[in-house]
């Protein structure tokens, strides 16, 4: 225990990890009080949440069409039916994942390098294209046409994750990191909802299943051209930014000097304890997450034997439990962090504790509930993603607390190796499941998802950690060949009094 001395001359006492948190607060997050009202950082704030409201829309709306796309009697019978088998079904679904991988790690290179502002706009408006195609190509050229268009949207949107990382690292002021990093984050919840809500409606409407990928096409579009005019890389770029609130932003991370290049440290990213312990957990995440939204909606279908229209409202009745709880869990890990009741590693390790060991209690019970019952089936689904929004307080911020410096790169690399788990994950449930209304087949699946889960937690408690880690001040020898003229006070007095004091840049 250290003590502490309070404003009134009172002494209190925080936890060793506390103090330490505290200093580091002082040190890379000295911002003074908050502005008030509705300021530029929300604007990008709403802006990211509605991307990935738009990129997670564009990626599940293949998850019920696929349902109407096999079987033109769950939906509008006027409309192409296709005679894929399972495993058919699942090489498709997976299929997105196989190029979103590979532009991971690129990505959060390029992000740093040139901004993130571009690359979303990139991403989001090729994936949107691609979605209005989509009909067009499972006419033409079948399931391998499909797969195809797929594998590009993935590496489209390998670009999102890096580059909103790289903007919650220059937007997030520290005090607020788990505010705003969740309302972004909670767009892809957000976007899960809609998309599978509407997808059953879509699909049983006069315009069909092809409609499904129309409307999420022209609503990416739409976000493109709001992102365009109103997105920013950084505080200094984004002109209607109130000075207050810049100086609050930027005196957060230190001085910062985005025209300095930051050279990334490989070896020690790669070989950090911390930093393999929250790969394990985002790839465990990814495994039991994507296994359920993938194959979710076949298991209603086919073991619920619930039609289309209900199958697809209570396939999004889990994401919208998230989505809601994860404005109930991020308060109140920044509550607990900045009133020290907790330090930062023990919340985030909390946080990611309930995020994946209470869906894995959840999915052992679904996998002894009989086939009859739907309602209890239903509440385990919902329990088993819904409470998965913990981990957005665990370790979906967790880069940035390890290296503001590095969090798009490091993005790139943890997301990279957790959706190689989002392209094995279905194929796994190809092969296990033979007979798609055999409860039995379905047993095993939940059995590996909440084996995995408790593996990824394990490893996290067991190493993670909260603290900057030294190999995020690495940096380039280049001098700085042009003064930074925008440079805050806080900025410029850092500089005059430390003249080793690392630059912040992204």
């Amino acid at each position: 225990m250290v003590s502490d001395t309070t404003a009134d001359g009172k002494r209190s006492e925080v936890t060793n990890g506390s103090a330490k948190d505290l200093e580091q607060m002082k040190t890379f997050a000295g911002e003074g009080k908050a502005p008030s009202g509705f300021g530029a950082r929300h604007v990008q704030t709403l802006l990211l949440f509605f991307a990935l409201t738009v990129a997670y829309a564009l990626r599940v709306n293949l998850s019920v069409a696929i349902v109407a796309m096999v079987d033109r009697k769950a939906a509008n019978k006027d409309y192409e039916e296709f005679d894929w088998d399972e495993e058919t079904k699942s090489v498709i679904l997976s299929s997105f994942f196989w190029g979103y991988v590979v532009t991971q790690i690129p990505a959060g290179q390029l992000a740093q390098r040139y901004g993130p502002k571009i690359l979303l706009l990139f991403s989001i408006g090729v994936c949107s294209l691609l979605a209005v195609l989509t009909p067009f190509c499972a006419h033409a050229g079948g399931a391998k046409a499909v797969i195809g268009l797929r594998i590009v949207q993935g590496l489209s949107q390998g670009f999102i994750f890096p580059s909103t990382h790289t903007m919650l690292s220059r937007w997030a002021p520290a005090s607020e990191r788990g505010r705003l990093g969740t309302l972004s984050y909670a767009g892809a919840q957000f976007g899960t909802v809609i998309m599978l809500a509407v997808s059953g409606v879509l699909a049983s409407s006069s315009m069909g299943w092809p409609s499904i990928f129309y409307i999420s096409g022209a609503v990416g579009m739409l976000w493109s051209v709001a992102w365009f005019f109103y997105g920013s890389n950084s505080p200094a770029d984004y002109r209607g930014i109130a000075p207050e609130e810049r100086e609050f932003i930027e005196s957060s991370f230190g001085p910062q000097d985005h025209s300095r290049r930051i050279v990334t440290p490989w070896v020690a990213i790669l070989t950090s304890a911390p930093m393999i312990a929250l790969t394990v957990a985002h790839c465990c995440h990814n495994w039991g997450f994507w296994t359920l939204l993938t194959e979710m909606p076949t298991f209603m279908k086919e073991v619920l034997e619930m039609d289309i229209k209900k199958n697809a409202l209570l396939s999004s009745l889990p994401y919208l439990v998230m989505w809601m709880l994860s404005f109930v869990f991020s308060p109140l890990s920044d509550f607990l962090i900045n009133r020290q009741y907790l330090s930062r590693v023990a919340s985030r390790k909390l946080f990611n504790t309930i995020g994946l060991w209470v869906p894995m209690v959840a999915l052992l019970g679904l996998a002894f509930v009989p086939k009859g019952s739907s309602d209890l089936a239903i509440v385990l689904l919902t329990l088993a993603v819904g409470i998965n929004s913990a981990t957005y307080l665990g370790f979906q911020v967790n880069h940035i607390d390890l290296a503001p410096n590095h969090a798009g790169t490091m993005m790139g690399i943890t997301n990279c190796a957790a959706n190689i788990m989002s392209i094995i994950a279905p194929l796994i449930v190809g092969q296990v499941i033979s007979d798609a209304t055999d409860p039995i087949q379905w047993r095993r699946v939940f059995y590996i998802a909440a084996g995995v889960y408790f593996f990824g937690n394990l490893t996290f408690i067991i190493f993670g950690k909260a603290d900057i880690q030294p190999w995020n001040e690495s940096e380039s020898p280049i001098p700085r060949t042009v003064s930074n003229a925008n440079e805050t006070q806080s900025a410029r007095n850092a500089h005059n009094t430390d003249g080793n004091n690392a630059n912040h840049s992204d």
